[in-house]
């Protein structure tokens, strides 16, 4: 396993006020982390220590053993390519113009960039001004400057927000591609259940605080969060299912011919033995695990802080 990006005890502070405190988290080579959380969880502070615009207040930031921010921080920032959250290009610039800017701003050759914006699926408006470019365009205008240098370190910040569904999905097929790539992404969001299958690890933050960092199944594992088992009753039988259910399973809804039960992982198996003993009483069981916003919420509400 190697890292190709490290906080190490990480705390920063601004004039008092504490934005980040204690953060530890490592970027594994190759894989997708989605560092998740509601807005002012801390999840930007985090970036721009990477990229090596503020320092930290206590604690270490690496890239590929460097420091952004130190004597080496230019070698360091060259290994990056960074969408930010709100892409503020000149709208009087043809795609191609921004893109050649780009390039002379990183120190980058231009032979390259018909070809990123082929790649993310803009080549046919390079000559058109960005201003006339729809909100999904220049996201994907905003990737490919990102792309320019074939940087092996990608930090995305909320790269979906303001998208529709369908320009969303074009940009995790773009991350996915960049993951087989062998490329090292960082995706920074608070689109929970967006995010939850389409990265490898998640890292979750909440009030400036590392809850939890992990692959799904490992966050699952640590969470209290509850399994979901909607079941198909026959009519007028759900009393007499629920009857026979162990102590300890809620009953989030229920009809005359079905139930939405929610148990702790632990206790899934011996609720599904008592449904397969009711026999035809039950028609129909389907069974899913807790997503990333539910254990997002079990972990915040065992802080006892509000979301």
């Amino acid at each position: 396993m190697t890292i190709v990006a490290q906080w190490s005890s990480v705390t920063k502070r601004y004039r008092g006020v504490t934005a980040v405190e204690g953060v530890s988290l490592g970027l594994e080579a190759g894989q997708v982390t989605a560092l998740v959380g509601h807005n002012g969880a801390g999840k930007t502070t985090l970036i721009k220590l990477l990229l090596g615009l503020i320092r930290p207040t206590e604690g270490s930031v690496r890239i590929s053993g460097i420091d952004p921010a130190g004597n080496r921080g230019a070698e360091a920032r060259r290994a990056i390519g960074f969408l930010p959250e709100s892409v503020a290009f000149h709208g009087a610039m043809t795609g191609s113009e921004l893109m050649a800017f780009h390039a002379r701003l990183k120190g980058e050759s231009c032979r390259g960039n018909a070809a990123l914006l082929e790649r993310v699926g803009i080549a046919h408006a390079a000559n058109r001004r960005v201003a006339t470019y729809s909100k999904g365009m220049r996201q994907r205008l905003g990737i490919a400057q990102a792309l320019i240098g074939a940087p092996r370190l990608l930090l995305f910040d909320e790269p979906t927000s303001g998208l529709d569904p369908a320009s969303r999905s074009d940009v995790y097929r773009m991350i996915d591609a960049l993951r087989i790539g062998g490329a090292t992404v960082l995706v920074c969001t608070h689109a929970l259940a967006e995010v939850q299958d389409r990265v490898d690890r998640a890292a979750i933050m909440h009030r400036g605080h590392l809850l939890a960092a992990g692959t799904l199944t490992d966050l699952r594992r640590g969470t209290a969060a509850e399994a979901r088992i909607r079941v198909r009753v026959r009519p007028s039988a759900a009393e007499q299912v629920l009857a026979g259910l162990p102590l300890g399973v809620r009953c989030a809804e229920r009809d005359d011919a079905s139930l939405a039960l929610e148990v702790a992982a632990g206790a899934k198996m011996p609720v599904l033995r008592a449904l397969a003993q009711a026999g035809e009483l039950v028609e129909d069981v389907e069974t899913s695990a807790p997503g990333l916003q539910e254990i997002y919420d079990g972990l915040v509400g065992a802080t006892g802080e509000p979301a």
